[in-house]
């Protein structure tokens, strides 16, 4: 057994950890010769760290360079910082990133934190330092979302994050269980990952094409609560699986994906619509979500559980309560089909069809890299601090795509692809 195996916990599979980092470096990011590398993971994820780097390097990385986080730090600030840390982030940090990517620094993020955290502190000191660090993480934001580099994200099974998942069984069984979970989810469970993704890439890529072939002028959801007509920005382009950045390196964003997504047009949504899932939101799980839009603002929202936390981010900024992002995830998706709630984004919006309030994505225009925000704004792209997908596709659910005349396309049908 290696030095690197014995700092795994026992319940996680070193072997298939391994392949994890080694399709995050290869599948991933496609890392090049000479690139450095950013990776941001919590502490408890180092073992996974380390074996990005090692792999990075084997790529040829030119310099590793982790930031980690802590869940104990973390609830200190909030048990006995001042008052006015909370309106505080670091500014100089995010600059810094932002530079790096600027320079062709290809970007790695680790998840694994406990999901509910911050649940049991004070909301207020939450919202404001959660305003606080989407301010000050504009400029390294922009650069991602405007995939000025290669990135990508995966995740790590850490204890307090199993127990949230799998609360009824001992640590060690469900930090097993957890990581199980993500190993299948992420394609690593067998030999061949890498071959895996390219097939599942592929497949990914026919939904986009012919998805970006209709040129629909908006897609109408139809189901249990929802009645729903989201136009789609001018322009708008679907992507999914691999992805081109513009420093012309091909990465898969999130591992795992099963969606295919584009930009709506924001002053385009009308209907009401449901949640089908919860939405773990920094420690609140938001459940039973209900909005109505007209011309493309949310004018009334309620939640069974978390409506005050919800009111809170869509008072964010006025982008905050227009979409940013539609995505397609046929019901019979593998998270989904694995009947477990991750309350971790990266997961459980890979179980249903969604959408995000907020930021848009500019690549999901035609030519979106040669595009102005202004011109994005124009086209009926959204801007926001905020970017948070949450799930609406159910069993039930039926998409038609909708042209500029008025003809539908059957897209998906009692939650599958039609």
């Amino acid at each position: 057994m290696t030095a690197l195996q014995r700092n795994v916990s026992a319940p996680i599979d070193p072997v298939k950890l391994d392949r994890l980092a080694e399709v995050a470096i290869k599948v991933g990011l496609q890392l090049r010769p000479g690139q450095d590398l950013l990776v941001t993971a919590p502490s408890v994820a180092l073992p996974l760290v380390r074996r990005i780097a090692e792999h990075a390097y084997k790529a040829g990385a030119g310099i590793v360079t982790p930031f980690l986080s802590d869940e104990a730090i973390t609830l200190s600030r909030y048990r006995h910082g001042h008052d006015a840390s909370f309106d505080r982030a670091a500014n100089w940090l995010y600059e810094g990133m932002a530079k790096a990517f600027t320079a062709n620094t290809a970007r790695l993020a680790i998840v694994g934190d406990n999901p509910m955290l911050l649940s049991g502190e004070d909301p207020v000191k939450v919202a404001r330092a959660s305003k606080a660090n989407s301010i000050a993480y504009q400029p390294a934001l922009e650069k991602i979302v405007n995939f000025d580099t290669n990135w990508n994200i995966i995740a790590y099974p850490s204890p307090s994050w199993a127990k949230q998942v799998f609360p009824d069984v001992p640590e060690d069984v469900a930090v097993a269980k957890l990581a199980d979970a993500i190993f299948a989810a992420s394609r690593v469970d067998q030999d061949g990952a890498v071959a895996a993704w390219e097939k599942h890439n592929a497949v990914l890529r026919e939904r986009t094409e012919w998805l970006n072939g209709q040129r629909f002028h908006a897609l109408k959801y139809s189901g249990p609560g929802t009645d729903l007509t989201i136009g789609l920005a001018d322009g708008h382009e679907w992507e999914g699986g691999a992805s081109t950045a513009k420093n012309g390196i091909t990465c898969n964003a999130n591992i795992p994906t099963e969606e295919v997504f584009t930009t709506p047009h924001c002053r385009r949504v009308s209907g009401h619509v449901v949640s089908s899932k919860p939405l773990s939101y920094q420690g609140t799980l938001i459940d039973n979500i209900q909005v109505k839009f007209e011309e493309g603002r949310i004018v009334e929202a309620k939640a069974s559980r978390g409506e005050e936390v919800l009111k809170k981010v869509l008072d964010t900024d006025e982008g905050a309560a227009r979409l940013g992002e539609v995505a397609l995830v046929p019901h019979s998706s593998p998270i989904s089909k694995s009947g477990l709630l991750f309350f971790n984004t990266l997961f459980d919006e890979n179980a249903a069809s969604h959408i995000a309030l907020g930021q848009c994505y500019s690549k999901c225009f035609v030519n979106g890299d040669k595009l102005t925000p202004e011109q994005i704004a124009a086209q009926g792209g959204n801007k926001s601090l905020i970017h948070i997908d949450w799930m609406i596709g159910t069993a039930e659910t039926d998409i038609d795509g909708v042209h500029a005349d008025g003809r539908r396309v059957p897209v998906m049908r009692k939650g599958e692809w039609a």
